[in-house]
């Protein structure tokens, strides 16, 4: 399934007040995909920020030009399943990058997704805290508990075959990505989760890439006790319908 075209990466980033973070992750997303010479655009998903993150988001488009930084707005927080539906159907590339736009997922490794890609032809390139080089930066003792605790059950009951279910930072083609977006049910963190699951139901071929993750740098993290419960809720019900 190699391309014969010259191959575009949109990529997508879901914000929620995210003013400070949106300038320096798209500098870095300009920086990288320029060095490397890929095509690319990124599609900035903004669910009605009340901190002025879409004011932000003008402003980086002029800056870099419309056919680079891509303006697809909502009126409230949606999720982010449905944020990535909604920027697909924007999107020109052939393959979709998701991350983070907190800078807790550093744009230098998106190179190295591409290249694993068209090395081994993969359908979704994920990057992993948990092998290799990887790792977690800024994180205390309990969210790396819980971040470990839930990766490790999720092993136990599912049996994946991929070292980091939660994270949030792949590379996927573009019809892999609209093929497991629509077959998943979950919501929030869990939805991660289940993306690998469905992937590895539909035999489709993965690959890892150790990456850094290093926490927010400015506002509040999203994770609380409500989404810890949701995810081993989410967890349950993945183990008892796949």
């Amino acid at each position: 399934m190699t391309s014969s075209v010259k191959d575009k990466y949109s990529v997508l980033l879901p914000t929620y007040n995210e003013r400070e973070n949106l300038p320096i992750i798209i500098w870095l997303i300009v920086k990288y995909f320029t060095e490397s010479n890929f095509d690319f655009e990124v599609i900035i998903i903004d669910d009605g920020s009340p901190d002025g993150t879409l004011d932000v988001a003008k402003q980086l488009q002029k800056i870099y030009g419309n056919d680079q930084i891509v303006l697809r707005p909502r009126e409230k927080k949606l999720g982010l399943g449905t944020a990535y539906v909604h920027g697909m159907k924007h999107a020109t590339g052939n393959f979709i990058v998701i991350m983070d736009a907190d800078l807790s997922h550093h744009p230098k490794f998106i190179p190295e997704f591409i290249k694993r890609q068209k090395a081994g032809d993969y359908d979704i390139i994920t990057g992993t805290r948990y092998v290799g080089d990887g790792g977690v930066y800024g994180w205390d003792w309990w969210r790396k508990l819980v971040s470990r605790t839930a990766n490790y059950i999720t092993q136990v009951l599912l049996r994946p075959g991929v070292s980091d279910l939660t994270g949030s930072f792949r590379l996927y083609r573009k019809e892999v990505l609209e093929k497991l977006v629509q077959s998943c049910v979950s919501k929030g963190y869990v939805f991660q989760m289940e993306m690998m699951i469905r992937a590895r139901q539909y035999n489709m071929s993965i690959d890892e890439v150790p990456i850094s993750f290093v926490d927010r740098f400015y506002g509040e993290s999203k994770l609380g006790g409500n989404e810890v419960f949701a995810f081993l809720k989410g967890l349950l019900h993945l183990f008892a319908t796949t």
